[in-house]
């Protein structure tokens, strides 16, 4: 849990701790979707505590950039906002997940997918589908 200054309600910087329970689920819904180009080997999942921010959840991208400095393969960090995705049922964090799934590429480069790209994809109708797939699945 972050730290707070004694004179606000502030808090002193973000924590991030690793959250296996995140990761077992969105290894379940790699599975139970068929998600063949999510490479879980290289996916991290955190939970962060004392952000700052609206969303619920992110992802994080290792850039080709970075992967060519660091010699490392193309991963990705998805990071639940524990203030927030905490307190969401089991099927509310199944659609968060499968939104955050939804901007890995097929390549899986280390790029994201946008939320808009055109007229190519359909980035809200891709993440329907998933939840639809999954919601006769379960």
């Amino acid at each position: 849990m972050p730290k707070y200054s004694r004179y606000s309600k502030k808090s002193i910087g973000v924590v991030w701790k690793k959250a296996p329970d995140v990761f077992k689920n969105v290894k379940l819904l790699k599975a139970s979707l068929g998600l063949g180009w999510v490479n879980m080997k290289n996916v991290f999942c955190f939970r962060s505590y004392g952000t700052q921010t609206r969303a619920v959840a992110r992802i994080w991208g290792l850039g080709k950039i970075w992967q060519l400095a660091l010699s490392l393969q193309p991963s990705y960090i998805l990071e639940v906002i524990s203030e927030k995705y905490d307190l969401l049922n089991q099927d509310e964090k199944n659609k968060i997940l499968l939104h955050e799934l939804s901007h890995i590429p097929k390549n899986f480069s280390g790029a994201l997918v946008p939320h808009y790209r055109g007229r190519k994809r359909n980035f809200r109708k891709l993440v329907k589908t998933l939840i639809q797939q999954y919601n006769k699945i379960k």
